[in-house]
């Protein structure tokens, strides 16, 4: 990845930013990045509190369904030490081209494009070992000098946490729609949860919504529901924090082998209560962000 020219990271802040982060002259943290050029009507942001959690299960299915609608929708993967999408999207062989000065990004089907750093790794264990300077280039590289063309929606899929990738984005893109909020039901995941919720507030930005993930899993021999982390922790923060609560997603072992062979699951439609589920939380969302 080629220096970004917009990198302050070796300055100081003078301290006469309203926007900036600490507003103390001489401290580090960074006045907020300009916004990118780049042409889309709406920006959605998937993140969680922590790891594991299936953040990006929701932005593939989410991306797909909004593409199955005639959407032209780009998937910007910014979980930068480990990219995921490409892999889930069964298209980890590809590799990206170039248009002049423009980024050319995988093309999944007519309406659905990927960026990732899974692209660039020589080895898909090849670790990338970069600061927050490198991260915010590489962000505003893959907004704003990636041949995006023009988008209906770009669906951002974050590393776990708040850190460097989430607030670049957030201040980096433009007409940032809002987040979803991927958790699971214990307690260890809805805390964190609550970090994220109040962490997109601080930036002013609205909570589109939570998916509870891995909820409840019907077992194959009794075929009872069985809690196996617990249920009903991703509607309780969605109560008390105020926010829509879109659905619960049930373990299953046929969305697991679906993200591993590179099928979204969301394209199997089949009478199977996971993927009803799913199709139920992707058009909850497509009516909040459409509406």
């Amino acid at each position: 990845m080629k220096k970004s020219s917009n990198d302050k990271s070796s300055q100081e802040c003078s301290g006469e930013c309203s926007d900036c982060a600490s507003n103390e002259r001489g401290s580090k943290p960074e006045c907020p990045p300009k916004t990118a050029k780049i042409d889309v009507r709406h920006v959605i942001l998937v993140l969680s509190g922590k790891g594991g959690v299936g953040k990006s299960t929701v932005s593939v299915n989410l991306a797909y369904a909004l593409s199955n609608k005639g959407k032209r929708t780009g998937i910007l993967d910014l979980d930068i030490h480990g990219p995921n999408i490409p892999k889930m999207l069964g298209i980890e062989s590809s590799n990206l081209g170039a248009e002049g000065n423009m980024i050319e990004p995988v093309r999944v089907t007519g309406n659905l494009m990927v960026i990732s750093m899974a692209f660039l790794l020589p080895d898909p264990s090849t670790p990338v070992i970069w600061r927050g300077p490198m991260k915010m280039s590489a962000i505003h590289q893959f907004l704003e000098e990636v041949n995006w063309g023009p988008l209906d929606y770009l669906v951002v899929d974050l590393p776990p946490g708040t850190g460097d990738e989430a607030l670049t984005v957030a201040q980096m893109a433009p007409n940032v729609r809002g987040a979803v909020i991927v958790t699971t039901p214990q307690d260890v995941s809805t805390i964190d949860s609550r970090k994220a919720i109040s962490f997109i507030r601080k930036l002013g930005l609205p909570v589109l919504g939570v998916v509870e993930n891995m909820s409840s899993m019907l077992c194959p021999h009794c075929h009872k529901e069985i809690d196996i982390f617990g249920s009903g922790g991703g509607e309780a923060i969605s109560h008390e924090m105020d926010v829509p609560f879109l659905g619960s997603i049930p373990l299953d072992p046929e969305m697991r082998k679906a993200g591993d062979e590179g099928r979204p699951f969301i394209l199997l439609k089949s009478e199977n209560p996971t993927w009803k589920c799913v199709d139920n939380i992707m058009e909850a969302l497509v009516k909040i962000v459409e509406g």
